[in-house]
């Protein structure tokens, strides 16, 4: 491991995440927006926004994504050598509104338009005994105009917070939840603006959220989850959840804690 790749990691450690880390060649680039495209006139943007989750078992280019050396390399010194690919989900904030009507009489963004609520990560993924690791893989340039992630740096030191049911509307969560603003140090907040091509990382518990798109640029990024094979599912009754699309990504798996994972 070479001494950036540990400084990387002691970074990581005490603030939670890592922003603005090369990963796409040009070309490499090029040929995700490419294949990317052709899946938006394929199936439409409205379903391209958020529903291409665990595509990664479908489009070859998509597991290749997933197992970019780049990305791979920064995982590894995070999570140790054996690593399983839980979960991914292409991410998009289209334009929706002409930039004349985005804002009210007072300039706020007027409501309803698709953000993400603060959360974590580990709130809905249910997995203890390890570290879960999520990457954002920017597509396009993600800047604080179109929607970047957001992040409260350290804020994974703190365990889990209590989440609700968010009041305002259009937040892309699938189950609507948010962290009350009263348990947040939102002021301490900061942009994890990406060119496309680059990638951020963050830890399962660190708070984050994203704005809503105001710009007249799509943002589109790649959602990516690993975890170490030491981790495990918990068993909620309440909120069962399987992990059918979770593969071994490298190393060797000795706990066979998602049974039915691919190779």
């Amino acid at each position: 491991m070479t001494a950036s790749t540990t400084e990387l990691r002691e970074i990581y450690k005490q603030q939670g995440f890592l922003s603005a880390l090369p990963v796409l060649k040009e070309t490499e680039l090029i040929e995700a927006k490419h294949a990317f495209s052709e899946l938006e006139k394929e199936l439409g943007e409205e379903y391209t926004q958020y529903s291409l989750h665990n595509v990664h078992l479908q489009y070859p280019w998509v597991r290749g994504l997933t197992k970019h050396p780049q990305i791979i390399q920064v995982v590894k010194a995070i999570l140790g050598p054996d690593v399983i690919l839980l979960d991914s989900r292409f991410i998009c904030k289209y334009p929706t509104l002409k930039p004349d009507i985005q804002k009210n009489e007072e300039g706020e963004i007027k409501p309803g338009l698709p953000y993400v609520a603060w959360h974590q990560d580990m709130r809905y993924w249910g997995i203890a005994g390890g570290p879960v690791l999520s990457v954002w893989l920017a597509l396009d340039d993600s800047l604080q105009e179109n929607g970047a992630l957001q992040v409260i740096p350290g804020s994974h030191c703190a365990g889990m917070l209590p989440h609700r049911q968010a009041t305002r509307p259009g937040n892309m969560l699938s189950v609507n939840q948010e962290i009350p603003e009263q348990l947040l140090q939102a002021d301490e907040a900061v942009f994890c603006p990406l060119l496309a091509g680059q990638m951020s990382i963050h830890d399962g518990l660190l708070v984050h959220a994203s704005d809503a798109n105001t710009s007249q640029r799509r943002r589109c990024g790649f959602v990516i989850r690993y975890v170490s094979t030491c981790a495990y599912p918990i068993q909620d009754p309440d909120r069962p959840r399987k992990f059918a699309a979770a593969v071994l990504t490298c190393g060797t798996d000795l706990f066979n804690h998602f049974s039915n994972k691919s190779t």
